[in-house]
């Protein structure tokens, strides 16, 4: 297999946990870091987390489809290589788009808030 084993997937399990840390210890309440104000800095944070993260999905999603072509080619014959990088890329995508329809259902829900 070409990069994809057990131990790629499991640090990557471990990279989106860390992540999933330092975001809610971004997130408590009096947190180092954790804005005072609306547009103090401390989401700068989050905000590269993110696109860290929006960035891995899509290096996972190109090294899926160059896995593909390579297969289609005939340069390699690990379908099973191939389907792991097609199944991790979709579960990225996928965490990522749930990532987004919760942010984006929090800030409908702020901005219905009563002023």
């Amino acid at each position: 297999m070409t990069g994809l084993s057990v131990d790629s997937v499991m640090a990557l399990r471990q990279s989106i946990l860390q992540r999933n840390t330092a975001l809610k210890d971004a997130s408590g309440p009096g947190a180092p870091g954790a804005p005072d104000a609306p547009g103090k800095a401390g989401g700068a944070d989050f905000t590269s987390a993110f696109k860290s993260a929006i960035n891995e999905v899509s290096g996972l999603q190109a090294s899926a489809n160059e896995a593909a072509a390579a297969f289609e080619r005939g340069d390699t014959t690990d379908i099973a290589a191939v389907m792991m990088a097609k199944q991790q890329a979709s579960i990225g995508f996928e965490t990522t788009l749930q990532v987004r329809n919760k942010l984006l259902s929090a800030y409908k829900d702020i901005m219905s808030m009563p002023v």
